[in-house]
């Protein structure tokens, strides 16, 4: 491999005073310059910002689309050395004049792109950008390395260098021991999978993941399951395609692409490691139905948590949310809502009131055979909650009042914090609805959560609605910092603690009392936001009841994970009657109307 310096010295550069182009020239023997020479041993190139000429190869992929067009290329004489890529992205701006199979002879500047920025995190792509191409022939073999679940290393990543502030980027790739290292070292090489399973489901922007492993952590419905942060699911692959958006396939989890799927390896802002295939496997469909849980007994409570993303009165979704709420949940007793928007939606105009856009979800649920419900909310100070701008997200209780009983207690606004009384031996809110702690910094942007008090069958039970700081900012799992930063978890972990001591405030005063904690967490049930919100046995996530292949209410890069969670204080446990249900209704389908799936909880207070 050359050195900096040795090849500096071989290029020689002129700059057309015409045009304002650059030619690259250099002296016959800069032509053993390789593409493995400028990919290198490490995820940047050695020669970056240098420029380099008569680099040879064959096309293997055209993208003729986007702000990053250009082709990718591959020597057909590789050297020995593993970790090195044999192939390279030449950004052109424009169309590109080859077509794959052309073999080429290239110069320019080799330049490392990061997708997303540097403040991303992200891995840098490495490239030749100003380039001059020359077509030598055409109709040539294009290359290809075929990648399955024995190619792939178990371990995901290694550590970073800690004189690197944790950055991967300068360690030698060791192919064989890390996936991430693997996955690097085909950086820009023309790759074939075969048959696949769909562990995501197709996007709006042409996405989907498939696994090569299909062993590695499924679950009970096809997908790959993220159970820890050092199970990453090494088999994961996001797929897009070079053809036109139209012809890429509606694929749900558990589908499969079968036959080969081949083409260059990318890095994508979003997701990694990416095969941009330029032929697509014959996508088998399994059949995947939505999910519908069981009714109620009547001396069971049922409490279900559900984020319909957004919800708005302009929003064409509310029939089939509330289709969902009534056929797939069986009209739940209550439902904690998340991302609830005001009445006109994302227009800025100081709107805070969502009276309309509940009231509208409530007459669709009517419409489709279900109780009226009734509704119980705070309405926030106006652009004090985060989410869309304008939109003024929260919470909402639905209830159905022929089964359950609100207790209505005035005092509860967007500012004044709900306290616990004593009442009658028992445990009582200060207000009812009330927001819980809404002047702690940990609030500030986030949603508050919302308390409520509620009689069943003679039985209070406290249900506290929630919707945690979303992971924004967070470095994804294949950064060049390892391990990642998860920078959105500090405002989490005070979320946590601030309604974990709010709970045991309750407790205190009422040691047997019912409580629910419920909502959107975004976080793991294994997080250190869970361990905050279960601290000294106050709460307990319950979607820990379910096998493990069960244990997933969304679906992100290819991981069935848990973000959604409904946790019950001791009395509630210890009753062992419980039954809890993630009903898998959107994050596993390519036509969601939500990204989250409803959670259940049955109970017997």
């Amino acid at each position: 491999m050359f050195s900096r310096s040795r090849l500096a010295a071989l290029a020689v550069t002129t700059a057309c005073c015409a045009t304002g182009a650059v030619v690259v020239t250099s002296p016959a023997h800069a032509a053993t310059v390789a593409i493995h020479d400028i990919q290198g041993a490490t995820r940047t190139s050695p020669l970056a910002g240098q420029q380099v000429a008569g680099v040879t190869g064959v096309v293997t992929g055209v993208r003729t689309y986007g702000s990053s067009r250009g082709f990718w290329f591959q020597d057909t004489a590789p050297d020995d050395d593993p970790a090195t890529s044999e192939g390279v992205f030449v950004f052109t701006g424009s169309a590109p004049a080859v077509q794959v199979g052309d073999a080429v002879t290239v110069s320019g500047t080799v330049s490392e792109y990061v997708p997303g920025g540097a403040s991303s995190g992200n891995q840098s792509l490495t490239e030749i950008t100003k380039p001059t191409v020359a077509v030598v022939s055409s109709g040539n073999e294009v290359p290809v390395t075929t990648v399955g679940a024995k190619s792939v290393p178990a371990a995901y990543t290694p550590a970073g260098d800690p004189a690197a502030n944790g950055s991967v980027n300068g360690l030698t790739l060791r192919p064989k021991k890390y996936a991430l290292d693997y996955y690097e070292s085909l950086e820009g090489q023309n790759i074939r999978i075969g048959s696949s399973r769909v562990v995501t489901a197709s996007d709006p922007y042409a996405e989907l993941w498939v696994t090569v492993k299909p062993a590695e952590n499924p679950t009970a419905r096809g997908g790959a399951r993220y159970g820890s942060y050092t199970s990453q699911n090494t088999g994961r692959l996001q797929i897009q395609s070079l053809g036109a958006a139209a012809d890429f396939p509606a694929a749900n989890v558990g589908d499969v692409l079968y036959g080969s799927t081949e083409g260059p390896l990318d890095f994508s802002q979003y997701g990694g490691y990416t095969l941009v295939a330029r032929e697509f496997g014959t996508l088998k469909q399994s059949g995947l139905a939505r999910e519908t849980t069981r009714a109620q007994t009547s001396g069971e409570l049922a409490v279900a948590t559900y984020n319909v993303e957004n919800l708005d009165p302009t929003d064409a979704t509310f029939e089939e949310h509330a289709a969902a709420i009534v056929d797939n949940l069986k009209s739940p007793d209550i439902v904690s809502l998340e991302e609830i928007q005001d009445n006109n939606g994302a227009k800025d105009d100081g709107t805070v009131a969502a009276d309309v856009t509940l009231g509208k979800l409530i007459d669709a649920v009517v419409a489709a055979g279900g109780p009226r419900y009734e509704w119980r909310s705070i309405d926030p100070v106006d652009k004090q909650d985060g989410g869309e701008p304008g939109g003024n997200i929260r919470q909402a209780f639905l209830f159905n009042p022929e089964r359950v009983s609100f207790t209505d207690r005035a005092g509860g606004d967007a500012t004044t914090p709900v306290g616990v009384v004593r009442s009658h031996g028992k445990a009582a809110l200060t207000a009812s609805p009330g927001r819980i702690d809404p002047a702690n910094e940990a609030w500030k942007n986030s949603r508050k959560p919302l308390a409520g008090e509620f009689t069943f069958r003679g039985k209070t039970v406290f249900v506290i609605a929630n919707h945690f700081a979303s992971k924004g900012g967070d470095q994804g799992l294949t950064s060049q910092f390892q391990p990642p930063a998860r920078s959105s978890e500090t405002q989490r972990h005070a979320q946590a603690v601030s309604v974990n001591s709010f709970v045991k405030s309750v407790l205190k005063v009422q040691k047997n009392a019912d409580v629910i904690a419920l909502g959107d967490i975004n976080d793991f049930e294994f997080s250190g936001t869970a361990q905050r919100l279960e601290d000294g046995g106050a709460l307990w996530s319950a979607i820990k009841s379910l096998p493990r292949s069960e244990r997933y209410t969304y679906d992100y890069q290819g991981n069935s994970q848990v973000l959604d969670q409904i946790l019950i204080s001791p009395s509630i446990r210890k009753k062992a009657a419980f039954r809890y249900d993630s009903v898998h209704i959107n994050s596993e389908f390519h036509d969601q109307i939500s990204d989250h799936d409803p959670q259940v909880l049955r109970l017997r207070p």
